[in-house]
């Protein structure tokens, strides 16, 4: 193949490779995708950007973003900031995701460019076009995670330190010792894992050659330590030691190695029977599923390293043949692998079945190199017994035929595959667009400078899973996101803004498709020597009963309502130290009921319409009393089909509630009137 022909051709498969992966990032993940680690490295490149590596929240508790460790009054991300940095080139410009497709177009590159110096032109084209058609490479590029572009930087080392080992060139040399010391900032695991086997080559020239490979290796070593000393002069800004990563200060038994392992509330013993068990299933299904012509496309590997093995592996074919057993032993020893999959008895389980084995997206690169060797061969092979036994013209006619059928065969397993990944994750998408649906419609007005309270399905952080709702590092953009865990002292801290609470209904599990509505809630506040709530809400014809419960920390009280036909109205008074039940339906005398100085007080009108058909309506009026003075904000709401469906995923969205159903609450200062819908 001409250079000419063969420049153009890694430039056409880059410039698909960088059109493809816009497309699955703009349209299959526009919310970002279920791994919320996402949510992380965008906050910390808007944090790079900012000039920043610390977070410094004007109110504690309600402003930590997943994944963030907490040292004093500052947070810093578990991350190092090599991907965000790479990530923040696409915020420069204004669009995000074109950093994805610049990493897409890179790696394709890289692939062709490194399978070119191992094997020959061809071979690396031919590359380059499996890695384009692995179902892994199409959704993990497309996601803003580090493993793309880890993996380019561990591409660009090896080109350089082949084409230094060809050439003699020290300036190869020295780049791929930057870019490895790059790789190792981002992640030293893996780097460590791709490298080891270009150290052995390193150490084989040396011995074969120890003057002449000498200058060519110091250089590599020299840039590449270099790196190294970069990243312990990052851990010792962020953490307080050089030795101490952030990861390992955010949570410390989250590393390598077999034992007890844990990360938050998720842990677990892991022994060397279960990270092979874990690893198995790994590799099973990254050559099952993740990698172009799944099962046909392994064999093609298989093949291609078996005509490479005959034909004599060179000791630079080595270096790839190495990958193929560095990168899975090595794996074996990191637990990550083992939270992939989920349950580890249920298929389809855990973020390998949407982000597949993504600990191994460095594979791609041996695999694909062989592969190509393997289906150049049999290309080959089919070519010589074709013109053996037939005539050239009806040579060529079987030769096109085998070809499109083998195509047809990978191909179609290939898209088979994709294919169910794609259902998988348009699935959570769709749930992403109900949920985000109200702060992109024309509840909140775009000049409007608002905070929104968002729900928290897994505790007390933020952007997991509300990816796509990230504050400013400075805590001052046109919104701000808050958890309502502290919402006094949010609105302290902005008096001036217009108050938002985000409320869905259904349990978070967006690959089912729930939860299934949400509501943007307008908030009022209310201060004053009393607040009233007055909740007022539909009654269906034929409910047999209706009782409220009122409770707050300290006790709680039930009442009865009277001749209810339609709707009816329960006005809770709070003061400082009590709150009143009064309403003309209830048998309420305004007995006080104690209230402390911080309280949720919680008030649940019961419809008892017979077996099946009974539900309540449930307010949570966050209340505050100091020095006479008591502070109210618009209750929360939810429509409750059974008890445990309260608690934070049941919030009455007037839109979808069933026929009958209607709320209205009114907050109140004495003479002074305002509404919530």
């Amino acid at each position: 193949m001409r250079r000419r022909t063969w420049r153009a051709a890694v430039a056409a498969v880059s410039l698909a490779g960088a059109v493809a992966v816009w497309l699955f990032a703009t349209n299959l993940f526009p919310y970002h995708s279920l791994n919320h680690d996402e949510g992380v490295y965008l906050q910390q490149a808007a944090m790079l950007l900012d000039g920043r590596l610390f977070l410094r929240p004007p109110v504690e508790e309600v402003f930590r973003p997943w994944f963030f460790a907490e040292d004093g009054g500052r947070l810093y991300p578990k991350y190092a900031p090599v991907p965000a940095t790479i990530f923040a080139l696409g915020e420069l410009v204004g669009a995000p995701r074109l950093a994805l497709a610049g990493i897409a177009a890179a790696v394709l590159a890289l692939v062709a460019l490194v399978v070119r110096e191992v094997f020959d032109r061809r071979t690396g084209i031919a590359a380059a076009v499996i890695v384009l058609c692995s179902p892994q490479f199409l959704i993990e590029t497309a996601v803003f995670l580090p493993y793309a572009p880890t993996a380019m930087l561990n591409l660009a080392f090896a080109y350089c330190y082949l084409r230094a080992d060809r050439t003699g060139d020290r300036r190869w040399a020295g780049a791929a010792g930057a870019v490895v010391g790059l790789a190792f900032f981002a992640r030293p695991y893996t780097a460590v894992l791709f490298a080891a086997p270009f150290v052995v080559h390193a150490c084989w020239t040396l011995r074969r050659d120890f003057r002449a490979a000498l200058p060519r290796q110091a250089a590599t070593a020299a840039l590449g330590l270099a790196g190294v000393g970069l990243a312990l002069a990052y851990n010792a800004v962020v953490t307080g030691s050089p030795l101490l990563f952030p990861y390992e200060a955010f949570a410390p038994l989250d590393g390598l190695g077999f034992g007890h392992r844990q990360i938050l509330n998720h842990e677990t013993d892991y022994s060397a029977g279960l990270a092979l068990r874990s690893n198995g299933l790994v590799l099973s299904a990254f050559v099952t599923e993740w990698i172009a012509g799944g099962v046909l496309g392994a064999a093609v590997a298989a093949v291609g390293f078996g005509v490479a093995v005959r034909r004599g592996l060179s000791p630079r074919q080595s270096v790839l043949a190495g990958q193929l057993l560095t990168i899975p032993v090595g794996n074996v020893y990191f637990w990550g692998n083992y939270n992939l999959l989920g349950n580890l008895d249920r298929a389809g389980d855990g973020l390998i079945a949407t982000h597949g084995p993504y600990y191994h997206f460095d594979l791609l690169l041996p695999f694909a190199a062989f592969a190509a060797v393997g289906a150049l061969a049999l290309v080959a092979a089919l070519r010589r017994t074709a013109d053996r036994h037939l005539s050239p013209g009806a040579a060529r006619a079987a030769l096109v035929a085998a070809l499109l059928v083998s195509g047809l065969a990978v191909g179609g397993v290939t898209a088979a595959t994709l294919d169910g990944k794609i259902d998988r994750n348009a699935a959570a998408t769709d749930t992403y667009e109900r949920v985000y649906g109200p702060l992109e419609g024309d509840s909140i007005d775009r000049s409007e400078r608002a905070v929104v309270f968002l729900p928290t399905p897994y505790g007390d952080w933020l952007t997991h899973p509300f990816q796509a709702l990230r504050n400013d590092p400075d805590f001052d953009g046109q919104r701000v996101y808050a958890i309502d865990e502290r919402p006094f002292a949010v609105v302290d801290e902005y008096p001036d803004r217009s108050l938002y609470r985000l409320a869905y209904r259904g349990t978070w599990s967006p690959t089912a498709g729930s939860p299934s509505d949400a509501r943007l809630q307008p908030v009022e506040h209310a201060s004053g020597s009393a607040v009233e709530l007055n909740a007022t809400v539909a009654v269906p014809a034929r409910s047999e009963s209706l009782t409220a419960t009122v409770a707050t920390n300290d006790t709680s009280a039930t009442y009865v309502a009277e001749n209810v036909s339609d709707e009816t109205t329960v006005r809770l008074t709070a003061t400082d130290g009590a709150v009143r039940v009064r309403g003309a339906d209830w048998n309420a005398d305004g007995e006080p009921i104690p209230l402390s100085e911080r309280d949720d007080v919680r008030i649940t009108v019961f419809v008892d319409r017979g077996p099946g058909g009974s539900f309540s309506y449930r307010f949570e009026l966050p209340v505050r009393a100091d020095d006479g003075t008591v502070r109210a904000l618009t209750p929360r709401v939810e429509r409750c089909t059974a008890i445990r469906d309260c608690g934070g995923e049941a919030a009455y969205v007037p839109d979808g509630a069933p026929n009958g159903v209607s709320v209205r609450t009114e907050l109140t200062v004495p003479d002074e009137r305002g509404t919530d819908g």
